[in-house]
């Protein structure tokens, strides 16, 4: 009776001679025959230092050689590192934050000619047109409707 060892849980099991004579008998159950065959390795992700299984591909594949337990992880790394002057699309922030100038400049956040007082659907308007004046006294807050109507039916700010 020829008894084998496990190559993954090292438990004996028997085998029969012509399936050790054929290259069978190396795992005790389809688990550990799963396990052994299995390729990859355990990584840990960088942003919450959870261990998970990578398969060789996708471990070839990391562009950054990071890796991540799922998207949200992924998300704030991306966030992290490519937000602001970091991201291939920034075109320069100063001339483009006019919203937080009115907002620091404590302007009440009403439409100038409806009266609308939802915040969520109000914008920043330049009252000379020039983006790059962020002059307090050249903006003014309007709402998305009205804003279209200034800009394409010449609708007067008063």
């Amino acid at each position: 009776m020829p008894q084998v060892k496990c190559k993954i849980c090292k438990t004996e099991f028997y085998v029969k001679p012509y399936h050790l004579k054929i290259g069978y008998g190396k795992y005790c159950s389809r688990d550990c025959q799963y396990i052994g065959r299995r390729k990859g390795k355990y990584v840990t992700c960088d942003i919450c230092n959870k261990e998970i299984w990578k398969t060789p591909k996708a471990l070839k594949s990391s562009k950054s050689g990071k890796f991540f337990c799922g998207r949200s992880c992924q998300t704030k790394w991306r966030n992290k590192n490519f937000s602001g002057d970091k991201h291939p699309n920034w075109q320069g922030g100063e001339h483009r934050q006019y919203r937080s100038f009115m907002l620091q400049g404590h302007k009440k956040q009403i439409c100038k000619l409806c009266g609308l007082k939802d915040k969520r659907v109000l914008v920043v308007h330049h009252l000379n047109s020039n983006r790059k004046n962020n002059d307090l006294d050249n903006l003014i807050w309007l709402c998305c409707n009205c804003h279209y109507l200034v800009h394409h039916y010449n609708v007067k700010c008063k």
